[in-house]
């Protein structure tokens, strides 16, 4: 997961693995002022696999960490930062959770240190929704699973004009 941490060098732009997700980094936020030009909205709409609506819509509900930079004209440019944390907001969004748990995660990673079991709580909590969405899927999908094998069943045998139909009696 994406943490942004104060580099311990002001001056310097610093990542740092997370070895929890291995390729992956922390970026400090003087990587983000040291990171270029940075790309326009349309740029980063196609990095992230979100549309430049969505973008917009992200940054109205406080679900981006940085203030997305913006060129003489007010055009927006987005970091790598950027890129990272929206492809995180996409994930859980993914994964069901609320744009308003997603704001309070980032408010929590805005604020920075001291907060860290909050987040993980915060994180804890989806995670156990998840996981009974999951069941839950698991279970449907055997069901649907039991259908295929009646009907390949069925259909094999010969015999398919004799499943049940709505509205068919003896059926």
């Amino acid at each position: 997961m994406l943490e942004v941490k104060p580099s311990p060098n002001p001056t310097e732009p610093t990542t740092t693995p997370d070895p929890n997700e291995p390729g992956k980094a922390d970026i400090s936020r003087d990587s983000l002022a040291a990171g270029g030009a940075g790309v326009t909205i349309a740029e980063a709409a196609a990095r992230t696999g979100v549309s430049v609506h969505t973008l917009r819509y992200y940054e109205r509900a406080g679900l981006v960490v940085t203030t997305v930079d913006r060129t003489a004209s007010g055009r927006r440019r987005y970091h790598q930062l950027d890129l990272d944390w929206i492809k995180v907001c996409t994930r859980l969004r993914a994964t069901g959770m609320p744009i308003r748990t997603i704001r309070q995660y980032a408010e929590l990673v805005t604020a920075g240190r001291g907060n860290e079991k909050d987040r993980l709580e915060l994180l804890e909590t989806h995670r156990a929704e998840v996981l009974t969405k999951l069941a839950e899927l698991q279970e449907n999908l055997e069901l649907i699973d039991h259908k295929i094998d009646v009907y390949r069943g069925r259909l094999e045998a010969g015999d398919a004009d004799q499943l049940w139909a709505p509205g068919r009696p003896g059926r």
